[in-house]
């Protein structure tokens, strides 16, 4: 049985090496394994997304969430292709290391979009699929996910000013728009980002010598067979929540759930129901 003491950024840190690179994950529970990938934002982590969760989670699933290249400890990796089919190339790579032949993905935020990319590139490595607020289109490849919303929408940009120049007023302003309840949006949250976004000159160049090629990934979609459940934050002010409406018309075994007052960062900021409405998908029998 997993225990308190074990619930920390340090206690549960591992890496791998593949890909040539340091693959960086954390890993706590046991049973059957969920790889969790995690949201987008100057700084982002596996254990900043995924940390409030992980406790319950770990009841019931062995829970692997994976740094994504050039954030946090994996990387450094300079590439050219669409940037969420070379993350999901991380996520099998990690699997692969670890002897995993099949996992649930669950993804947030740029991480949910490779979850999807992931179950449409390696149907057979996967169970249940549970993404959302990520977008249908790399580097705007679908522009038919914007019938209503603005492009780009507002999160991203001021998440692009505050990678560009990373100062307290910058990484707070990114996070009110990725956060409804600003209570949330604490000096030690702002000073983990800014320092998980500054502490890594080689990350850094890296991602300044990479290219994400523009791909449109809805007719890829439509070929998932996993059973998908789309997660997503009704007031989405950096991936607009008509994305995951337009996920639900795409994708055939699909479900939404939309929760009001809530913004990118889902499972960050309504943890308990975030792990309620995903608990229940990925343990039920109804979802198949």
């Amino acid at each position: 049985m997993t225990t308190t003491a074990q619930f920390t950024e340090r206690g549960t840190s591992k890496t791998v090496q593949a890909m040539g690179t340091t693959i960086h994950y954390h890993e706590v529970g046991q049973g059957d394994p969920i790889v969790f990938l995690h949201s987008y934002g100057p700084g982002t982590t596996a254990w900043i997304t995924w940390h409030k969760i992980l406790p319950e989670f770990s009841k019931h699933f062995r829970c692997i969430a994976m740094d994504l290249p050039n954030f946090a400890k994996t990387g450094p990796v300079i590439y050219e292709e669409p940037v969420h089919n070379l993350q999901a190339k991380t996520a099998l790579a990690l699997m692969d290391a670890l002897n995993i032949k099949k996992a649930h993905i669950v993804g947030n935020s740029q991480g949910g979009q490779t979850s999807m990319s992931f179950a449409y590139h390696y149907p057979d490595r996967i169970n249940k699929l549970v993404w959302g607020a990520g977008h249908i289109g790399t580097s705007g490849g679908y522009p038919n996910e914007y019938l209503i919303s603005n492009k780009s929408e507002e999160g991203i940009r001021a998440s692009r000013e505050a990678a560009e120049n990373p100062t307290v007023e910058n990484f707070r302003r990114y996070l009110r728009l990725h956060i409804v309840d600003e209570s949330l949006i604490t000096d030690d949250l702002v000073n983990y980002l800014i320092k998980m976004h500054t502490g890594r000159k080689d990350l850094a160049d890296a991602r300044a010598k990479s290219k994400s090629t523009p791909y449109d990934h809805s007719r890829d979609m439509m070929n998932v067979k996993a059973p998908t459940l789309v997660v997503w934050g009704r007031n989405d002010r950096t991936c607009t929540f008509e994305i995951g409406i337009n996920a639900l018309n795409l994708m055939p075994k699909s479900r939404l759930i939309v929760l009001r007052d809530t913004g990118h960062w889902v499972p960050f900021e309504r943890p308990a129901e975030y792990t309620a409405h995903v608990l229940n998908f990925l343990k039920g029998d109804w979802a198949q």
